[in-house]
């Protein structure tokens, strides 16, 4: 099970191999809230953390047998970068509608991709199979310890960013969320802070878990969403476990609603947000959230095709 410990292990880990991302302030209505630019990784997400994690605790046995993940792309690309660095044979299971973007990052960065089709394919039972022929480790996006914990190191490196400028500690996260593997990580590495978690509308499934207590997929034909990363059809017991032990929250928000903080991350720090890593901002700009002393917001990722990009702040 992924723990705190865990969560500092993997940030101390991840620091020997990459620089800290950005924590930038912004004032928003009067108060100040701390972003954390994951979206500068050098994949371009906060995958590569749990990417790391997990792919530098593989036995040499398990190196040499290689991996299979399942990812719409920054997970993909997380788990190329950190099987490149490691001489691993990685094989990335993507739906056919990814981002050409993503889908051309993963390649270049030596990964075998196979296609799959999001609606009607199970991305899970894929890989299964991969992995079943040739022995591979699968890498989930989020069902995974080791996973969580490296994602949770995003929260960890921050805590000691604000703590190093103003002594200061976080009372609040505000995370993008998928399949949770970023929120409860987060909730891992800082206990003491209260957690809420942002989702697009009819992706909910998490928030809507959290409130009845229990595990609920996401609705049969839900809506459109840009959010590629966040189309999880269903959460785990392990990310949701954590997160309702530690009473989240959750909200969701409108396709306008993202668009604004894409454009507003623009504007304003001058960073490219992809509709996912856009969703934690979109919900203080729109309101959603009430505000802590010092939050703590993830802008998760920038990984978005241009022609989608400057449609989308254009409007």
């Amino acid at each position: 099970m992924p723990s705190h410990e865990g969560v500092v292990r993997a940030a101390q880990k991840v620091a020997k191999i990459l620089p800290p991302t950005p924590l930038l302030p912004l004032m928003i209505r009067g108060k100040t809230i701390w972003c954390k630019a994951e979206a500068l990784q050098p994949i371009g997400a906060f995958k590569i953390r749990g990417a790391w994690h997990r792919l530098t605790d593989l036995s040499e046995k398990e190196r040499k047998l290689g991996v299979v993940a399942f990812s719409s792309g920054n997970h993909a690309q997380g788990i190329a970068w950190a099987a490149k660095q490691l001489n691993i044979n990685a094989t990335i299971v993507m739906p056919s509608d990814a981002p050409k973007a993503k889908m051309k990052a993963t390649k270049d960065l030596g990964a075998e991709i196979i296609i799959y089709n999001r609606m009607t394919e199970s991305r899970e039972e894929i890989a299964r199979d991969i992995a079943l022929q040739n022995g591979a480790t699968i890498v989930p996006s989020f069902d995974d310890a080791w996973v969580i914990e490296g994602q949770g190191s995003t929260a960890i490196e921050a805590a000691q960013q604000l703590s190093a400028h103003n002594g200061q500690k976080f009372d609040q996260i505000i995370a993008c969320c998928g399949g949770g593997g970023l929120a409860s990580g987060c909730a891992l590495a800082l206990l003491d802070a209260e957690i809420c978690i942002v989702e697009p509308d009819g992706w909910d499934d998490m928030g809507q878990s959290l409130t009845l207590g229990k595990i609920v997929p996401v609705r049969p034909n839900p809506p459109f969403t840009s959010c590629d990363a966040l189309q999880t059809l269903r959460v785990c017991d392990m990310t949701f476990n954590i997160l309702h032990e530690r009473c989240a929250t959750g909200v969701n928000v409108t396709e306008a609603e993202i668009a604004a903080a894409m454009r507003y991350a623009y504007e304003n720090l001058h960073i490219i947000l992809e509709p996912g890593g856009a969703v934690a901002l979109a919900a203080i700009i729109a309101g959603k959230v009430e505000l802590g002393q010092n939050p703590l917001v993830t802008l998760s990722g920038g990984n978005v095709d241009a022609a989608l990009y400057f449609k989308m702040i254009g409007g």
